[in-house]
């Protein structure tokens, strides 16, 4: 039994694995690439001297080794325009408002004030993108406050040298905020000129010789509308008289909507000078068809289709009411003269601007003097009766695009033309 156990015992005894010698000489060698040799001797005799750099791992060491002839790597050919630069690398660094800071509440209180604004010649702009328009168009930035540095980094780093950066609370910006939902940065830029701004290419292509004078708007929503519709048609300029609401008001430029820095808008205009932003030969129309005079010089048919508002007395214009301390000889002599002619009428024949009064004021006499002086007319737009006038901006926005569609019929009918010849 002690001999049979014996021999039981030598049986379980393992077995040495019979291993080939090209095995194990393969398995050392890649065992030696592992631990990082400075000299590889290849089967061949091939010698291959190796001076890894620091932090370079295994992996890839094993790679480059190979038995055959080593390829030399090419270096990445980068041109300078594509060299990235990133916002570190730049250079450009921001302050952190800590609690007691009044930097943020100092200037609001300037750029929220037009008295402030006019003699400081500074405005607020707030939201990414039209921040980005902003800084597209030329303007020049002064301050920029943020809560997150990725509002930061999203902006062009070359346009942020000289600025100061400086990051707050989002509550800081949401206090100060005329958004319902503040995006987190708001920027201070110094007033911008119409004349150094640089306008999309795509806009400038499509301008019609087609001008709009905002007359005593008051209302910022308005004001606002009637900019975004104004580059929607392809306005070629916007011409603001003084009575006007400032068109750099944080409300105006939400209701704009970016058409700030899509269309050359000149503010705070006496009408002394005004003419002198008008083309040569262009023709100013009034969108005015609710005073007495231009009920007088329509029609009975117009009339009782309804192409008159029912504005009441209590509404009608200044230079009206003021008809009853003249004399009777004398009434209304003072009074420009200006043909009414519906809207939908060819009134473009010429280079036109069109002047759209207040919901309140409406147009002033110097507005329809001026239209007398260049041979323009007044432009009626027809509603039902009983209704009162319609909305500026909605006035304005039918005359515009009337104004682009008589233009554009004009334009196919004149190539037409050259086309028969």
């Amino acid at each position: 039994m002690a001999a049979r156990g014996k021999g039981w015992g030598w049986a379980t005894r393992p077995l040495l694995r019979v291993v080939q010698t090209w095995y194990l000489d393969g398995r050392r060698w890649v065992r030696a690439l592992r631990r990082n040799p400075v000299r590889v001797v290849f089967p061949s005799r091939q010698v291959v001297e190796r001076k890894p750099g620091p932090g370079k791992q295994p992996q890839r060491a094993a790679a480059e080794a190979s038995p055959y002839e080593p390829r030399p790597k090419q270096p990445l050919q980068v041109s300078p325009s594509q060299t990235p630069c990133t916002w570190e690398e730049s250079g450009l660094r921001y302050d952190k408002a800590f609690p007691g800071d009044r930097r943020l509440s100092s200037v609001m209180t300037i750029v929220k004030s037009r008295p402030f604004r006019e003699k400081q010649g500074k405005i607020l702009l707030e939201g990414r993108r039209l921040i980005a328009d902003a800084l597209k168009a030329g303007a020049v930035p002064k301050v920029f406050f943020f809560s997150r540095l990725e509002y930061i980094k999203e902006l062009p780093i070359d346009k942020l040298k000289g600025v100061s950066l400086i990051k707050v609370k989002f509550e800081d910006i949401k206090d100060w905020s005329d958004l319902v939902t503040p995006q987190g940065i708001m920027g201070i830029f110094a007033k911008p000129d119409h004349v150094k701004m640089t306008y999309p290419e795509t806009q400038l292509r499509h301008l019609l010789p087609l001008l709009l004078i905002c007359d005593n708007l008051r209302d910022p929503g308005n004001l606002g509308t009637i900019l975004r519709s104004a580059a929607g048609a392809g306005c070629s300029k916007v011409l603001l008289t003084k009575g006007c609401v400032d068109a750099w008001e944080p409300k105006v430029l939400r209701a704009a909507m970016g058409a700030h820095f899509q269309v050359p808008i000149v503010n705070n205009l006496d009408w002394e000078t005004l003419p002198n932003y008008l083309p040569t030969d262009t023709r100013v129309y009034v969108a005015d068809n609710c005073g007495l005079y231009a009920q007088a010089q329509m029609s009975s048919k117009a009339s009782d289709h309804g192409w008159v508002c029912e504005r009441r007395l209590s509404k009608l214009h200044n230079y009206e009411e003021e008809d009853d301390d003249l004399e009777p000889g004398a009434s209304k002599a003072w009074l420009p003269e200006l043909e009414v002619q519906s809207y939908d009428l060819d009134w473009t024949e010429a280079p036109a601007a069109v002047v759209i009064g207040g919901e309140t004021h409406g147009v002033s006499l110097e507005s329809l003097q001026l239209a007398e002086s260049t041979g323009g007319k007044r432009l009626l737009i027809p509603v039902m009766p009983g209704v009162d006038s319609l909305n500026s901006a909605m006035a304005a926005s039918i005359l515009l695009f009337e104004g682009k569609r008589q233009l554009r019929v004009r334009a196919e009918h004149s190539s037409r033309d050259r086309s028969y010849h």
